[in-house]
């Protein structure tokens, strides 16, 4: 069997919110064209109301998209929609689990819904891997908020997914259990799994995804290697440690500044404007006498805001 170029293939994709007697018209998404690469660890990002939930919900069947074609596997939703739904299994931002069923129950019961033979079910093994073997016969409502994130992972991988979709997999999840999450995604992406994610810790994002996508107003404003996109942002700080701390940022013409730990600030400028040396004069300038400096490259959040929070295309 030839396996697809794109785990997921979207063209043109348009979600229109009729009005209602409350609410005007409303285009949650307008026109995507969005591939995700096969075995890639795809981020999804963008702001709250840009669009991601209603892509997300478009593939998971919850939702009618208006106009547009998607395929998931290379299978459209249109046109072969049971086998499309099987190639994915999507882990939503809340919490849905029978707090009356254990979690081997509960996973037993996904894997039905699927129709995944009892002698196909892996169960235990889905529990274990993700920390949960000795909570198997517990009620889900005894588990704590991680663990509950944690077998909503679980749930969706019972019918074994060649894509996984994690919508804020690790949002009120503490730092030790969102390592153990990511150790799992990781492993389960080097099996070849293409992971789907949506998530605000921009940090996660950089560290972990191949490529990312940046959504805003219903629109992909970027789509690129992480590197790439990074790479995109001409913007370097100067930090600067004076000899003598100071309790507010020096104002430099033609720089910004912003106070940082222990009496240091950073400078920002462009480095087709500008350089380490011109700041650095500004500092003097400025009667401050430097006892050490570091530069740094741009994050993903500062491509992030940037990308984000231009003015709104105007609709044709």
């Amino acid at each position: 069997m030839t396996l697809p170029d794109y785990a997921i293939e979207a063209r043109g994709l348009v979600k229109t919110y009729p009005a209602t007697k409350t609410t005007s018209e409303m285009q949650a998404l307008k026109g995507i064209d969005l591939v995700i690469p096969r075995g890639s660890i795809f981020g999804l990002l963008g702001p709250n109301g840009a669009g991601k939930s209603t892509f997300i919900n478009i593939l998971a069947g919850l939702c009618k998209k208006t106009s547009g074609t998607v395929s998931i596997w290379g299978r459209d939703i249109d046109e072969r929609p049971r086998d499309a739904r099987a190639a994915i299994g999507v882990v939503p931002q809340e919490i849905a689990a029978d707090p009356f069923f254990t979690p081997r129950e509960s996973l037993e019961v996904q894997a039905g819904m699927y129709g995944v033979p009892a002698s196909e079910r892996r169960t235990m093994e889905l529990l274990n891997a993700l920390g949960l073997g000795d909570k198997a016969n517990a009620y889900v409502r005894q588990l704590s908020g991680g663990m509950k994130r944690r077998l909503m992972v679980a749930k969706a991988m019972t019918h074994n997914p060649p894509v996984l979709i994690l919508d804020e997999p690790t949002a009120g999840v503490d730092v030790e259990l969102r390592k153990q999450l990511w150790a799992y995604v990781v492993e389960l992406n080097r099996r070849g799994v293409t992971i789907v994610l949506t998530t605000h810790y921009l940090e996660e994002a950089q560290e972990l995804c191949d490529q990312i996508a940046i959504v805003n107003r219903g629109q992909v404003v970027a789509c690129e290697p992480t590197g790439t996109l990074l790479a995109r942002m001409d913007i370097r700080n100067v930090v600067v440690t004076p000899e003598e701390p100071v309790t507010v940022a020096p104002t430099l013409p033609g720089f910004e500044t912003k106070l940082r730990a222990a009496g240091a600030f950073a400078v920002s400028y462009r480095t087709g404007q500008s350089s380490v040396e011109q700041v650095l004069a500004a500092v003097r300038g400025a009667g401050l006498h430097i006892k050490d400096i570091a530069t740094e490259d741009p994050d993903l959040e500062d491509v992030f805001v940037s990308l984000t929070s231009a003015p709104a295309p105007i609709d044709a």
